[in-house]
């Protein structure tokens, strides 16, 4: 009982809020850095099982030959990168993928696709809905990236068993038309506004190391926290892989990022979105096992695991289990059930 009531006091202390403004973010982000970690994991253990952290497999269903001109990315037909067009993958042979991923100890199964936007891509999106209905059949959480939705699209998949949608908003809305010129920031919003008007979880986050300042990356965090319909259920946090041939990996605009960056961006993000899950994504295999474990530390608590994200490495499954058995962390369980709810974050 005495645990429960200073549990309950700390998570009075760090409420789910959705008015935070960007000198309140601003004012964490700049926290001397051991006292915003100590704070953020006063936050994550108040609203989280610290142990626990969801393992998530990424799988690139069509992979090349986007028409945006986003900076960093490598599958635009607009750079000239060592990434060639695929089509997209049969139905069977996606199954089998989350089936592996099961077996390894994943719990959610992400389908990426590199479009601009689902469109009338109407025989893709059939198979996309078969994969959906698959992938839950295996007891797996079902999560998607494919581009802009329509309202419409949005609710063909909630009924096929989608769990969320990823759709990163990338940096600050002042920064953003130094990345990418070909869909505006307010698309993006569009998107997130009807997977979430279908009940389809957001997850949705950013790059570091874009070329942006801290301002920058405390304007990503404001609108994250301030979305209409409450916080996302999770947000990725990238670390930059620039890639020869992307205008970002060639021009020089590219900033490595260093561990101490990842924390700050973690910890600030897990004490104003203290139900959301806080994701390790790309560039996670540039950190040593003891550089990860400050970002567990910081309140991350979850990440994807594979060999691959869409087209660049990540840690294999059989050293991220090395990694768990070492700081005593456990996967998190999948809730194939759960609703977006308005205060944001997964069933935990």
């Amino acid at each position: 009982a005495n645990n429960a009531a200073v549990r309950a006091a700390v998570a009075a202390a760090f409420p789910v809020r959705s008015d935070w403004t960007r000198n309140e973010i601003r004012a964490v982000f700049d926290a001397p850095l051991l006292e915003l970690v100590r704070d953020a994991g006063a936050a994550h253990r108040a609203h989280w099982d610290s142990r626990d952290v969801q393992q998530c497999t990424l799988l690139s269903i069509k992979t090349g030959g986007c028409t945006e001109d986003c900076g960093y990315c490598s599958q635009s037909v607009r750079h000239k990168t060592h990434v060639k067009p695929t089509r997209q993958l049969p139905v069977d042979e996606v199954l089998a993928a989350a089936k592996r991923a099961k077996l390894a100890g994943s719990t959610r199964f992400c389908m990426g696709a590199a479009w601009r936007e689902l469109g009338n891509k109407k025989k893709a999106f059939r198979e996309i809905l078969e994969m959906v209905e698959g992938v839950r059949a295996e007891g797996l959480e079902v999560c998607a990236t494919l581009g802009m939705l329509d309202a419409v699209q949005a609710r063909q998949l909630k009924d096929a068993g989608l769990h969320a949608y990823n759709h990163n908003l990338d940096t600050s809305r002042e920064f953003y038309p130094s990345v990418i010129s070909t869909r505006t920031y307010d698309d993006r919003l569009q998107t997130i506004a009807n997977v979430k008007a279908a009940g389809i979880s957001v997850c949705s986050g950013g790059i570091l190391g874009l070329g942006e300042e801290p301002a920058d990356r405390v304007g990503l965090l404001h609108e994250l926290a301030t979305l209409p319909g409450g916080h996302p259920e999770s947000v990725p946090v990238n670390a930059l892989v620039a890639v020869p041939g992307t205008p970002i990996g060639d021009g020089g605009k590219a900033s490595p990022v260093d561990v101490f960056e990842m924390v700050r961006m973690i910890a600030t993000a897990r004490v104003i979105l203290p139900k959301t899950m806080v994701r390790l994504s790309a560039g996670r295999l540039e950190f040593s096992p003891g550089e990860q474990a400050l970002m567990f530390m910081a309140g991350a608590n979850s990440i994807f695991n594979g060999d691959k994200l869409l087209t660049t490495p990540n840690p294999e499954f059989s050293s991220d289990q090395a990694l768990f058995d070492l700081l005593g962390l456990k996967g998190l369980q999948p809730d194939t059930l759960a609703e977006t709810r308005r205060g944001g974050g997964h069933v935990a």
